[in-house]
């Protein structure tokens, strides 16, 4: 009975469709219906024009440079610089290599924006490098001053005949500084800082302020923030130093009447 319904079972029944298994055809086959020799004659070759090949010769893509072999025979110049490269280039591919590297890098861009702000705050950075002080036409040490012993028209007339008008600028407005201090506007003393008599002047003088203020930033342009002091811009900026001085004199006289 277990036979009988293997075979019933095994048997196609109708209406179902019986999937075989294709085998491959033979290789003699496949050679059978390989394409035939190419019997064509052999093709001319052809040559571009002289004309043309001048002309791309002459184009930029197609320049090439030859690159130089080392010299059998380097001289002691080469073979010093081929050293010094040889163990830079070892000494940067290690960790600590690349350490100092990385500090000598950031160290020199947070130095360069040190420098600049600092010079678009206009402070005076001279002294902190030590550089030596400028050679001035005049008998006296700069930051030395003392503006009661200073005779300002020799001084003034002195710089201007030798064409140094960034410290004919300086010297109008040390005149300036005497003057409030001659009024009693200001405490002068040599190491006050100019925001320093702002501030004193705004409590004494408070009109008188803003002129001044202006006035300093002029004098900080040119002497500490070294701006060019052309001929016309020096005629300007006297003018000014002088209106100032008079204003400052028609002030000290109404506080005397007073």
């Amino acid at each position: 009975m277990l036979l009988l319904a293997g075979s019933v079972l095994a048997a196609p029944q109708p209406g179902r469709r019986v999937w075989q298994r294709r085998t491959p055809p033979p290789a003699d086959s496949l050679l059978a219906t390989s394409l035939p020799a190419d019997a064509a004659a052999q093709p001319p070759l052809r040559r571009p024009a002289a004309a043309r090949l001048q002309e791309l010769s002459q184009q930029h893509e197609f320049q090439y440079t030859d690159v130089t072999e080392t010299p059998a025979n380097p001289s002691l110049w080469d073979r010093l610089l081929s050293w010094i490269w040889d163990h830079l280039s070892r000494l940067l591919d290690t960790r600590g290599g690349h350490l100092v590297w990385n500090t000598l890098w950031y160290g020199l861009m947070g130095a360069t924006l040190i420098f600049a702000v600092l010079k678009l705050l206009q402070v005076d950075i001279t002294k902190v490098f030590g550089r030596a002080p400028r050679a001035l036409p005049l008998a006296y040490e700069m930051g030395q001053e003392n503006i009661h012993e200073l005779n300002f028209a020799d001084a003034l007339a002195q710089a201007e005949t030798a064409g140094n008008l960034r410290l004919a600028v300086r010297l109008g407005y040390l005149q300036l500084l005497k003057q409030l201090t001659d009024r009693d506007f200001i405490a002068w003393q040599p190491d006050k800082t100019n925001q320093t008599y702002l501030r004193e002047l705004a409590a004494s003088q408070p009109t008188a302020r803003p002129a001044f203020a202006e006035l300093t930033r002029q004098f900080e342009y040119a002497w500490y923030g070294e701006l060019p002091v052309s001929a016309a811009l020096y005629q300007r900026v006297r003018e000014t130093q002088r209106q100032f001085g008079q204003q400052l004199s028609g002030a000290g006289r109404a506080a005397h009447l007073t």
